[in-house]
């Protein structure tokens, strides 16, 4: 008679040894009960999207005057060089050379106005004069970079911000300088960088339940692979979006991305999966306000448990410092904070050794981040802002995998929509 085999350690089939392996799971309704759950949350921002007001600069009475730049025709991005163009040759034939005055975006011209929910720039301009050794570099970078996006509105074509900045190595001297000149320069024409026909490198995509036109071509995000379809660097080639999702999930990291695309998260929770891969660049900000704005979607945001999490996280919903000229068209409205926050360390049982310790600039970073407003604004965030700080410790995404590589997928993430545990 054959002996009994003995269940193995590994066995999925084992409830007990699966209820270790996979932490808190037994805690998991079925799916019909968190979709349900999700259908109301969508109900709910369709609602709000679809009878609440967009709020503008103008509809407010502030006390200090802001600028803010527009979406403009390249005709009238023509008109504004030329007429510039003409302004300075006036005032070097008359004898007093020629300076630009460009919008200061120095951290005392931002203002973060809470009605809005979004940093803003203020009015302060400084002048930039040719006759000036302190600055005559850099006005000529400005008068380059404003000859050369005459040129591409002209003949209306795209160029990358490294194709600019190869035009002209030996003036720019680095990237670094020229994209700053390409942020002034829409400033002082009162435009949105996009409409100077200058865009970044493909770096952010998108996979899930979301087809959309891409310059006339239909795409499908849920037939795009695991890697997903890459975003269009000019939102204008973006069009005709529609969707079956419930939410619209925002992920830091591209690890994380790669693991809820391979695991086809979307199919089990309706949804659309994004990511920049790191650091928000202007495309992927870009998309991601359209996608709310036209699809009427929440948004919730899976970013690790540290300060630049959350830096992230406020760029996406409230602007970034360096770009506050634009925030109106750059900014998502009411992003929720999913996960990972500090209080999921403990929450999570999450062992010692996947926690890493912060180091003196990243304690430097949460406590500067609790003097912002857009931060003081959220109790929940001051909440868990001090308890990083206090515990002096930080975890990324990745450190769930200390229970299994699906444990993001499987458990986590399931379990924080049953429980509508956002911020």
């Amino acid at each position: 008679m054959p002996k009994r085999r003995r269940h193995d350690s590994d066995d999925d089939s084992d409830p007990d040894t699966d209820t270790i392996h996979l932490p808190f799971k037994n805690r998991l309704k079925p799916d019909s009960e968190i979709l349900s759950i999700l259908k109301t949350l969508k109900t709910a921002s369709t609602k709000s999207g679809s009878t609440s007001k967009t709020l503008t600069l103008t509809d407010l009475s502030l006390s200090s005057t802001c600028r803010e730049v527009t979406d403009l025709p390249l005709s009238s991005v023509q008109s504004r060089i030329q007429n510039l163009a003409i302004s300075l040759a006036k005032s070097i034939l008359s004898g007093n050379g020629f300076s630009f005055s460009v919008p200061s975006r120095a951290a005392n011209n931002q203002l973060y106005v809470p009605e809005l929910d979004r940093i803003v720039l203020k009015d302060k301009s400084s002048i930039r004069p040719y006759s000036s050794v302190s600055t005559v570099r850099k006005t000529t970078i400005t008068t380059r970079i404003m000859s050369l996006i005459h040129q591409l509105t002209l003949k209306n074509i795209h160029v990358t911000k490294r194709d600019l900045f190869y035009t002209d190595v030996k003036l720019f001297q680095d990237q670094t300088q020229s994209d700053a000149v390409l942020d002034d320069v829409s400033c002082i024409l009162g435009c949105t960088r996009s409409s100077l026909n200058v865009v970044a490198a493909e770096k952010g995509v998108v996979v899930g339940r979301l087809v959309f036109s891409d310059n006339g071509d239909m795409i499908d995000c849920t037939k795009m692979g695991i890697g997903g379809k890459a975003i269009p660097p000019n939102i204008d080639r973006v069009g005709d979006m529609s969707s079956d999702a419930l939410f619209i999930l925002l992920v830091e990291k591209d690890a994380a991305y790669m693991r809820l695309a391979e695991d086809r998260f979307y199919n089990r929770f309706p949804c659309i999966i994004v990511t920049a891969k790191g650091q928000p660049d202007v495309a992927t900000r870009l998309f991601l306000r359209k996608m709310k704005m036209e699809l009427k979607l929440p948004v919730l945001a899976l970013v690790d448990s540290d300060p630049y999490g959350l830096k992230i996280l406020s760029v996406y919903g409230c602007g970034s410092k360096n770009m506050s000229y634009d925030s109106a068209n750059l900014t998502t409205p009411d992003i929720k904070w999913l996960g990972i926050r500090p209080s999921d360390l403990d929450k999570y049982k999450i062992p010692e050794q996947c926690r890493l310790p912060m180091t003196e600039q990243d304690i430097k970073t949460g406590k500067d981040l609790l003097e912002e407003d857009f931060v003081k604004k959220n109790p929940g965030w001051v909440e868990e802002l001090n308890l990083m700080v206090k515990t002096k410790q930080k975890a990324e995404i990745q450190a769930l995998s200390t229970f299994g590589f699906q444990y993001l997928s499987e458990v986590y993430l399931p379990l924080k929509l049953q429980q509508q545990d956002w911020l």
